[in-house]
């Protein structure tokens, strides 16, 4: 054989190589998401439709739309959603401004004080409540004050300390992109902090704010944890979905309402991204960053109010881990590990059921979303859209009904899927795809920062697709693939609306644990569960930290960020990650 022909034939070899690595990665995630997306999500849809008589029709959406307890139900989600928003808007952009714009001390502090709702199941922050504010709280045994904490007040406390973060976090990403010139040029023309304020802080921030509006509703309005232990006879949405699934067994309703509870949902989501856009698609690469100086008249009343409010989220998640370790909270305030004892709900399996689901979700995740995100780069335009536009449609699904849609999908017994029903896989293949929008966007994001250099002196030395994946994209995506990976299997370890429908008596989780024991009337040993599930979240949390710290150190690493990225690009990474964080959290 002549060496042109050996080259020719290397070179065919090569390019089939390439050419199976980007079919491959594109699809097989998309058969999983069809599978495990979209057909559940088409169940729904037709179940939603099936009368008791096997016919189909809208009767089920009469009677619901007629049904005086669903009625009331949407017109309390509405009103409690409408409301957190208005209160996390505004003490959100309070928070980020003191963090990103004023001269207060203590920011790390605060930071962390208001990411710890973040660590733990929503209904945590309904537990601490009700060991501060309940009828067997501390407030009531101090002071003898009968407080009703039941019912919408106590709710809408809880999803505010759990919503408020997720605005912080989408407020402070939009004025981290203010230009400090404008405000230079504000100054040389004599306008007042107020009037800077007015005129260019808030016009710059108003994408952001609505972006976080949104977000926040779509939190609320979908959330189950806080409303199934503090919401009382305040009846919301999730509740109603939970009530007609378990309780009466009625899919058909049950889909109904995750149908009704869905369209306001992918409204906001529609919304938030197009916000987002703005806000982001809108800044300048070389803009300059706004510097923070210490304005007493500004500074020493807003650092009291923000400190106030991290404390107050602190009192909230320490009270649930102080309760833990007292016999008989608030009456018998002495030290003991008796809770930590948990016989009921099947003891500690849980936890580790939970940890076994998180790895497997974060595992599978990092596999699909890394291959999905290389091969954008590598299809044709058309195709790209569309896979884009299928994998981040996730996002606007409820845990709820995508839990519902699990169900209808796998609790079958006359085809193969049937198998899945009743094991842990199925809960981290549902956990997985709780949260692939987030997960594929961050690694999207990735990719995109890969230098092209990097890629191009690879394919200068011969090397096809598989050789840029491993010598140029693999080395420099390491964190991103470290920080999704830790993405999921935190979320995974606090999910509780996704699997609440997917658990059996052979296999739970630890968040619906600490539902059942509070439920049962044993919420020192639902402290003591959420306690375990807070701590495993933290340790994850300081793993994350210390491998991207590892990574970052590396000397190859640096050497390629040095040298293929300038000021302008460093920033462009940073503000794509600010956008694609907003919903890591939803």
């Amino acid at each position: 054989m002549s060496s042109a022909t050996a080259q020719a034939t290397l070179k065919k070899s090569r390019l089939l190589g390439d050419t199976l690595l980007v079919t491959s990665s594109v699809v097989f995630p998309l058969i999983g998401l069809c599978i495990f997306f979209c057909y559940p999500l088409f169940l729904v849809a037709g179940k939603s439709l099936q009368l008791a008589d096997g016919t189909y029709g809208i009767a089920n959406y009469i009677n619901v739309l007629t049904s005086p307890g669903i009625v009331k139900a949407v017109g309390n989600s509405m009103i409690l959603s409408v409301s957190t928003t208005a209160f996390c808007l505004v003490l959100g952009f309070a928070v980020a401004f003191a963090l990103q714009r004023s001269g207060i001390g203590g920011k790390r502090y605060l930071r962390g004080a208001l990411s710890l709702p973040l660590l733990a199941p929503s209904l945590v922050q309904a537990l601490g409540l009700l060991f501060l504010l309940g009828r067997n709280g501390l407030v009531h045994k101090w002071t003898g004050w009968d407080i009703e904490i039941y019912g919408f007040w106590g709710l809408l406390i809880a999803n505010i300390l759990y919503a408020l973060p997720q605005a912080i976090l989408i407020i402070e990403a939009a004025l981290r992109q203010s230009d400090a010139r404008y405000y230079e040029a504000a100054e040389i023309l004599g306008a007042s902090k107020w009037r800077q304020f007015l005129d260019i802080t808030l016009p710059n921030a108003k994408f952001g704010i609505l972006s976080a509006g949104f977000v926040v509703f779509t939190v609320t309005i979908t959330d189950f944890g806080n409303a199934a232990v503090i919401g009382g006879n305040f009846k919301v949405l999730a509740t109603e979905i939970y009530s007609q699934v378990v309780g009466q067994m009625n899919f058909g309703m049950g889909a109904v309402i995750g149908i009704l509870l869905l369209l306001p949902t992918l409204i906001a989501v529609y919304i938030e991204r197009v916000a987002s856009q703005k806000q982001f698609g809108g800044s300048s690469e070389s803009a300059i960053p706004v510097s923070t100086g210490f304005y007493a008249k500004r500074d020493v009343p807003l650092g009291i109010f923000v400190h106030t409010i991290g404390s107050i989220a602190v009192i909230v998640v320490i009270t649930v881990i102080m309760a833990s370790f007292i016999k008989l909270w608030p009456y018998r305030m002495t030290f003991t590990l008796a809770n930590y004892n948990i016989t009921l709900s099947g003891g500690y399996a849980p936890l580790w059921t939970s940890l076994l689901v998180s790895v497997e979700a974060a595992v599978l995740g990092v596999i699909f979303l890394f291959f999905l995100a290389f091969s954008m780069k590598r299809i044709s335009p058309k195709l790209a859209k569309i896979v884009y536009l299928l994998a981040v449609l996730p996002v606007g699904v409820p845990g709820l009904v995508l839990g519902i849609s699990y169900v209808l999908a796998f609790n079958v017994s006359d085809n193969m899927l049937g198998v899945l029903y009743g094991s842990s896989f199925l809960i981290a293949l549902c956990n997985f795809y709780h949260y692939h929008s987030q997960g594929f966007l961050t690694m999207v994001t990735g990719v995109r920062a890969v230098p092209p250099s990097l890629e191009e002196t690879v394919s200068c030395f011969g090397g096809g697709n598989f050789r840029i994946l491993r010598d140029a994209v693999l080395p420099f995506m390491g964190p991103t693939i470290i920080s999704v990976f830790f993405f999921i299997f935190m979320r995974s370890m606090v999910t509780l609306s996704a699997v609440i429908f997917l658990i059996s008596s052979k296999v739970s989780v630890a968040a619906v644990s600490v539902m059942r024991l509070d439920e049962a009337g044993f919420t020192s040993q639902a402290a003591a569960f959420s306690t375990c599930i807070m701590i495993t979240v933290i340790l994850a949390m300081g793993l994350m930290n210390s491998l991207i710290h590892l990574y970052s150190k590396s000397g190859s690493r640096k050497e390629e960020i040095k040298n293929n990225q300038d000021g302008s690009q460093k920033r462009g990474f940073a503000r794509m990650i600010d956008r694609n964080y907003c919903w890591t959290s939803t």
